[in-house]
């Protein structure tokens, strides 16, 4: 029997699944998780399992395997994959979640299929009407989260105020910080600008006292400047936003990279400025940032990129032990619960 904080993962989803998961866990190991109690909980292919981890010391003796015959494909549709994906390496990972033998479930598989067997099986937390993907992003001083990142296309106001309270609570519980500014996002500052979405999501931040910090409305250029903490918008906007910043990061790599490797001026600039150059790696390297948690569930669970390679998975791993390791969920029980009794407030006074 496993002990300590038991990660539920599936070895199974990812384009280079399984042996870039278990390479994952080895990494994690042996870098933050160093002197963490993680232990795993390995679904999948056991054979397939057993034989990458005669690779994986560490991994191996922290980790117990959970067999699965089955496997949720990379382009299969989330209802197709609700109808065949019982017992499968992903839905047994959420399970171990739902069961209580595990603290958090991490998958690289498919976004869809994961997102509705989370829906499922956890359900929502009361007050919540839909789940949202909250992504890390490098930016001044620091890191800030944006949310949602993909799960919800379209979003009413309620469902963004929702929002801003389940990415406060995760960054506090990622950062330690006591009280997080919040900002909406959108197209300028000024009063008059946005949708009529964004406009009453605006009122009710403003309207509404249950303790946030909300800072107003930010644009674009402020997830990356440092102007709060937390950025509020809805999946398709975030998305995009997500994708576009990641491909400028590998964009402006390739154009130092090239430059520095172009002349032997470059390359000796390049080998005089090693250390700086490293940290600006870092600073713009995606993989620094993986791990987008799937907010708003009666559980915890954890989404790499389907693509990425031990050194990203490792650190989605890092942001699993982190909400592991936090009251995380509690706090975002007591927020929700004074955004219910100002809405309350707001309604009753209303009415007089």
């Amino acid at each position: 029997m496993l002990e300590g904080v038991i990660i539920s993962v599936d070895v199974m989803g990812g384009d280079d699944a399984p042996g870039i998961v278990i390479a994952g866990c080895e990494r994690f190991l042996k870098t933050d998780g160093k002197s963490r109690a993680a232990r795993f909980l390995l679904h999948g292919d056991q054979a397939a399992i057993e034989k990458l981890l005669k690779k994986a010391p560490l991994t191996k003796a922290r980790s117990e395997i959970v067999h699965s015959d089955k496997a949720v494909a990379m382009d299969e549709k989330p209802g197709q994959a609700l109808r065949r994906g019982k017992g499968s390496s992903m839905w047994n990972s959420i399970a171990a979640v739902k069961a209580g033998e595990a603290r958090v479930a991490i998958s690289a598989g498919n976004t869809g299929a994961l997102m509705a067997m989370s829906k499922l099986q956890l359900r929502m937390k009361e007050g919540v009407q839909r789940p949202a993907i909250a992504g890390v992003w490098p930016r001044a001083g620091g890191q800030c989260i944006v949310l949602d990142i993909g799960a919800n296309i379209d979003c009413d106001e309620t469902q963004l105020t929702e929002f801003a309270v389940l990415g406060e609570a995760y960054y506090r519980a990622l950062y330690k910080k006591s009280s997080p500014s919040v900002g909406l996002l959108n197209v300028g500052t000024e009063e008059e600008k946005g949708t009529a979405t964004i406009k009453a999501a605006h009122k009710r931040f403003q309207e509404l006292d249950f303790g946030l910090n909300y800072a107003g409305y930010v644009e674009g250029n402020d997830i990356s400047t440092g102007t709060v903490d937390v950025i509020v918008t809805d999946g398709f906007t975030g998305n995009i936003a997500l994708k576009t910043a990641e491909g400028t990061g590998r964009f402006i790599g390739d154009l130092v990279k090239n430059a520095l490797d172009g002349n032997v001026f470059g390359k000796l600039a390049k080998l005089i400025n090693a250390v700086a150059f490293s940290r600006l790696k870092a600073r713009i390297d995606p993989r620094n940032f993986n791990g987008g948690a799937f907010l708003g569930l009666n559980g915890v669970v954890v989404k790499s990129h389907g693509g990425t390679d031990a050194k990203g998975y490792a650190n989605a791993i890092n942001v699993a032990m982190s909400l592991a390791e936090s009251d995380f969920n509690a706090e975002i029980e007591k927020t929700l619960t004074r955004l219910h009794d100002a809405e309350l407030d707001i309604e009753s006074a209303a009415e007089v």
